[in-house]
């Protein structure tokens, strides 16, 4: 009898020849999107600051500095080098710690940031929470009462908020709850293993003024999302097999809404962090937007592409967690 050769059912790997888990091949391809970016943007970064028409080491010497001097500083910071050679070597630099030293202040670039950095993820860390908080439960009590008095106040209360800037809101903060209530501090800053109370209070008010704008981003996108779902069929039948009407929006519908509302997230964590160098400026802050401001101003090149840099590195790494999160939560990205 001749053995007759089965074919293998699609979807089934042989024995031998496995094939690797999908998702093992969209982390490989997220890694490496990552990564690319992560290298264009850091060499327009450096580009930025080497092609500047500002010669730091004139800035350096002052008025009175002679060609030759010039000259000098210019080889003692390496500037004399082709663009890409100093680039390939800040990067290296870069990838143990060692982002250069200011050319003002001496003092080695990676230490002001690492005393900054704290101040500006701890903005953004709360401002993303209250953005979470305030922007989800009014998104799901707007879709809960679609086109009721909640519903119509909740879109018209979020298109203002959506127009007004955050320092806006922070100079209004101010005048209220420091000048007239005098019940939070106006300014300045205390590190949280100092004084944990004080350090929440010194945040509060910042973090609260920048987190209005996406909050009300938050709700107006779950809001549509969420009125949506709960119209599709799998959603009305599971009301009908009797479920609660908590299990049928937790379990059922927000899961699926949550998609374009943790894209508005991915979009808006950029925007916190840019948006708060006015906050920063007006609360007194000593954060990274601020020192990048400072140095700006006075041309301190090694600081600018430092800060720069650990701010692209820090967005990155937001977008993979939230990134994550979506295929976590919601089905649609999971297949």
């Amino acid at each position: 009898m001749s053995a007759v050769a089965t074919a293998p059912r699609p979807g089934v790997a042989l024995a031998g020849n496995r094939r690797p888990p999908g998702w093992i091949g969209k982390v490989l391809r997220t890694l490496v999107t990552t990564a690319t970016v992560f290298l264009i943007t850091s060499f327009g970064t450096y580009a930025l600051g080497a092609l500047s028409t500002t010669n730091p080491a004139a800035a350096v010497l002052g008025e009175t500095a002679t060609p030759a001097d010039i000259a000098r500083m210019n080889h003692q910071f390496g500037l004399d080098r082709p663009l890409l050679t100093q680039y390939a070597s800040w990067l290296g630099h870069a990838f143990t710690g060692d982002l250069g030293t200011s050319y003002f202040t001496s003092i080695p670039v990676s230490a002001s940031i690492r005393q900054a950095l704290p101040v500006d993820l701890a903005i953004t860390g709360l401002a993303a929470l209250f953005a979470v908080l305030i922007g989800g439960t009014a998104g799901i009590a707007a879709a809960l009462n679609g086109g009721g008095r909640l519903d119509r106040s909740v879109t018209a209360v979020c298109s203002a908020l959506s127009t007004i800037p955050g320092f806006v809101v922070g100079i209004v903060l101010i005048v209220m709850f420091s000048a007239t209530l005098r019940i939070l501090p106006a300014g300045g800053y205390v590190s949280l293993t100092t004084d944990p109370v004080q350090w929440f209070r010194c945040m509060l008010m910042p973090s609260f003024a920048l987190s209005l704008t996406l909050a009300a981003h938050i709700a107006r996108q779950l809001r549509t999302s969420l009125v949506a779902t709960l119209r599709e069929n799998y959603v009305v039948g599971a009301a009908v097999r009797g479920l609660s009407r908590r299990r049928v929006l937790l379990r059922h519908a927000l899961r699926n809404a949550l998609g374009p509302t943790l894209g508005i997230l991915a979009v808006g964590v950029p925007a916190l962090l840019s948006g708060s160098v006015p906050t920063e400026r007006i609360f007194n802050l000593p954060g990274v937007a601020l020192l990048t401001l400072q140095s700006s101003e006075r041309h301190d090149v090694p600081v600018i592409q430092g800060t720069l840099l650990v701010t692209v590195a820090t967005v990155l790494v937001c977008n993979l967690v939230l990134g994550a999160l979506l295929a976590r939560f919601t089905p649609q990205a999971r297949r």
